[in-house]
């Protein structure tokens, strides 16, 4: 594995977004499936696993995100390791069955366990309409991006999370059905180059101001 900080707290409270990137720093396609494992263990509503990754990091993928991203994010298309767009799967549940059948038969789960599961949660994906199919999808895929770049901390990487694109072009560009696969975010991965950016801190809002206890 390629884990270089295993300190929780550091790696929660010190990440924060950066824009400027080292373009020579690479990330090898075998370190990126092992981040993205490692962030799929994130909650996923009845286990549904609503969500699909699409890794850039050719010069031609970077050209196309240039269609549709904002200027503002250029800095990171250019010089990051990979561009790592996250998309809500919203026909998710059609895989749902082979994958109950596969942990029963890993001894992962009984007979009734699945069998419960299948009768309880299918009909209810089945029958629901697109816009709980999204929500659902958006859920999902949106804690699997926050654990992604706290995964990226724990490999010793930096991130910046973008929404500024034109999200109509976003699945169509990376080959995807637009109807099925929701774009939720956009995380830009590499090494922060300090000398082009300086460590930027931000004010939080008071958590007093922020929580209720009822």
């Amino acid at each position: 594995m390629s884990i270089v900080n295993n300190d929780f707290h550091d790696i929660l409270v010190n990440r924060h977004s950066v824009r400027r990137f080292d373009p020579k720093i690479k990330i090898s396609h075998e370190e990126m499936l092992e981040m993205l494992n490692e962030s799929i263990t994130a909650p996923s509503a009845c286990n549904l696993q609503a969500w699909k990754f699409v890794v850039v990091d050719s010069s031609e993928g970077r050209a196309k995100l240039r269609q549709y991203f904002m200027k503002f994010n250029y800095p990171q298309i250019d010089d990051s390791s990979a561009i790592v767009l996250f998309f809500g799967n919203t026909l998710a549940y059609k895989k749902y069955s082979e994958l109950w059948h596969s942990m029963y038969n890993d001894q992962k789960v009984t007979k009734e366990a699945m069998e419960a599961a299948l009768s309880t949660f299918m009909p209810l994906y089945e029958k629901a309409d697109r816009t709980m199919l999204v929500a659902d999808a958006m859920v999902d895929t949106s804690l699997a991006a926050m654990q992604f770049m706290l995964v990226a901390r724990e490999h010793g990487y930096d991130t910046n999370a973008m929404a500024g694109y034109d999200a109509k072009h976003a699945a169509i560009t990376a080959g995807l059905d637009p109807q099925q696969y929701i774009p939720v975010m956009a995380i830009a991965i590499g090494k922060h180059n300090e000398a082009a950016e300086k460590e930027i801190t931000t004010t939080r809002y008071p958590i007093g101001d922020l929580v209720d206890f009822q």
